[in-house]
């Protein structure tokens, strides 16, 4: 473990993270869309496990949502779209010890912080559609702004054209 610790101290020399114990680290990685993931790395007897939340239990339309991170799923590199028992969506890997180096620890980083980021919207969209459908309504009818859902005005103001 030793080794491996070294080498997640060295990677996560410029990052904000604390270590919880033995081997087990948090890094918060800063985003766009989604303005920050936490990532756990936890060194194992045999393997690194790397853990992000992604985003809460979707509201509504779970098989859309599921399909399209499967799909997604398809395409990505070390880590993974998964579901918890209470139905959160994380990323998930594992990696031997011994492919653990501080470039590793960079690329692997970097995965979870770009498909966190690039999904986080789509998946929202697909999975909270009604609430943010009810905020945007719930902000214009009270002349609040509505800058914090510029990411959806596209679909939102097609839905008030529609109607």
């Amino acid at each position: 473990m030793s080794d491996t610790r070294a080498v997640l101290l060295e990677a996560l020399a410029e990052l904000d993270y604390v270590e919880h114990g033995q081997g087990v680290f948090e890094v918060v990685l800063p985003g766009e869309r989604k303005l920050q993931t936490t990532c756990r790395l936890e060194i194992g007897k045999h393997s690194l496990g790397v853990h992000a939340f992604v985003v809460r239990n979707p509201d509504e339309n779970h098989q859309v949502v599921y399909r399209w991170l499967l799909e997604r799923n398809l395409k990505m590199f070390g880590v993974a779209f998964a579901v918890d028992h209470a139905g959160d969506i994380y990323l998930d890997g594992r990696f031997a010890l011994q492919s653990v180096t501080v470039d590793e620890v960079d690329r692997i980083l970097g995965a979870v912080l770009t498909y966190a980021d690039e999904s986080f919207n789509t998946i929202l969209e697909l999975g909270f559609a009604t609430s943010i459908r009810k905020e945007w309504e719930w902000r214009k009818d009270r002349g609040e702004s509505t800058r914090n859902l510029d990411a959806f005005r596209g679909w939102l103001e097609r839905d008030e054209q529609s109607t």
